[in-house]
């Protein structure tokens, strides 16, 4: 009997852990979406996770996956119309967290192509532009990002000093953008920017590896994520026509409406990554034999894996109810809010518990519960970091606002 196999309680089925739906949460998902969350699933089961631990380890941007993220369909999933499947929100986020659960740069890819880029476009843009930018977009022949975060200005990014000056028929940007997923790569950037009136706007930035006045640095020395590329982004009198201004985008309340929504998907990444280093866990307890017998035969281990299931299970429902009622168009950024604060904490908690029940081999990136450890900490803190939620939160339940 090989090494990894001893200890294997005679019957046991891996299988078991997959999914990890505890309480049927599958069965809310019509057929078709369970369909399309099955092909993200068998993607990342076949593509994704074996080339991984390469990519990661040497901090490589994966493009040779784009042609199979594109046909999952995961690309604004939930978006009806323009190419896109037009799911429920509940699919969408299922399929985000099954991203999450192959690789947590993919899902960061996704995050930022669909869940920012595109629902930019989709929820600020007229009509025009909806039907000129998503269907490439939903492709994924144009790849998207989003350029909201500066160096001087994060969790405060209202205070966001990049500029955007009008010139007869153009728009002329300057400033500077930091943690920009995808921006060295990107076909399409959609800028943040406060023009002369004061007032925020999105001012979609095509080809912009072409254009004078545009330079992106890759940020390296990641720990997390180390598969997707973020950049340091310069604009010095980058031109962008008038027309590409996002119609609909002319306050920091428009942003608040993407953010909301990509938070939604944030949340749901959270889930993917526990799920990942439970499955990991689970499957190591009952392969590996110590003192004579499998570590799932131990009541502390039995425990945790108890203690995590039942965060995981609580960390679907959340996102589940969150994510109905954004089908009813009553979702809020406070609850988007509440759900990435829970999950990542939650997830956090999984992902730490299953990396100890490895002991030693929990360090080791051939288990994968280590990549998953690290590219926690990214999502932890990116969309808005957990005292950040925290706060939304806070102002919704007391009415006054704690950020000034």
């Amino acid at each position: 009997m090989p090494e990894s196999d001893r200890g294997m309680p005679e019957g046991a089925d891996l299988g078991l852990a997959r999914g990890t739906d505890f309480l049927h949460l599958d069965e809310l998902l019509t057929p078709q979406e369970r369909e399309l969350r099955d092909g993200v699933r068998r993607w990342c089961d076949e593509a994704v996770v074996p080339a991984a631990q390469e990519w990661w380890e040497a901090a490589r941007y994966p493009a040779e996956m784009l042609p199979g993220y594109a046909a999952t369909r995961v690309a604004g999933a939930s978006i009806e119309g323009y190419g896109c499947a037009g799911v429920s929100a509940l699919a969408d986020g299922v399929m985000c967290a099954e991203l999450a659960r192959g690789d947590g740069s993919i899902a960061t890819f996704n995050a930022v192509h669909s869940g920012l880029a595109m629902t930019s476009v989709h929820l600020l843009g007229s009509e025009e532009q909806r039907q000129r930018w998503l269907p490439g977009m939903a492709r994924v022949e144009t790849v998207g990002a989003v350029a909201l975060t500066e160096p001087t200005h994060g969790s405060d990014v209202v205070s966001m000093e990049t500029r955007a000056r009008r010139d007869g028929d153009h728009w002329v940007l300057d400033g500077a953008k930091r943690w920009i997923g995808n921006g060295s790569v990107a076909d399409l950037v959609v800028v943040w920017a406060r023009d002369d009136d004061g007032d925020v706007g999105g001012f979609v930035v095509e080809a912009p590896q072409e254009l004078d006045g545009w330079d992106a640095q890759v940020i390296d020395g990641k720990i997390s994520n180390r598969g997707v590329w973020q950049a340091h982004i310069r604009l010095d009198g980058v031109r962008v026509p008038a027309d590409h201004r996002l119609a609909e985008a002319r306050t920091f309340a428009d942003t608040n409406r993407v953010l909301a929504r990509s938070r939604q998907a944030v949340a749901w990444e959270a889930i993917g990554h526990a799920i990942a280093a439970y499955e990991g866990a689970l499957t190591y307890a009952l392969r590996r034999e110590q003192f004579g017998r499998p570590l799932a035969k131990n009541q502390l281990v039995q425990d945790d894996l108890a203690r995590m299931v039942t965060l995981i299970t609580s960390m679907q429902l959340m996102c589940t109810r969150m994510s109905q009622l954004q089908d009813q168009g009553r979702c809020t950024i406070e609850h988007a809010a509440m759900a990435k604060l829970h999950t990542t904490t939650a997830a956090r908690e999984v992902v730490a518990t299953a990396r100890d029940m490895l002991g030693g081999n929990g360090i080791l990136l051939d288990h994968h519960v280590a990549r998953h450890f690290a590219d926690l900490e990214a999502t932890y803190t990116y969309e808005g970091s957990r005292t950040v939620q925290s706060l939304l939160v806070g102002r919704a339940v007391t009415g006054t606002s704690a950020f000034r």
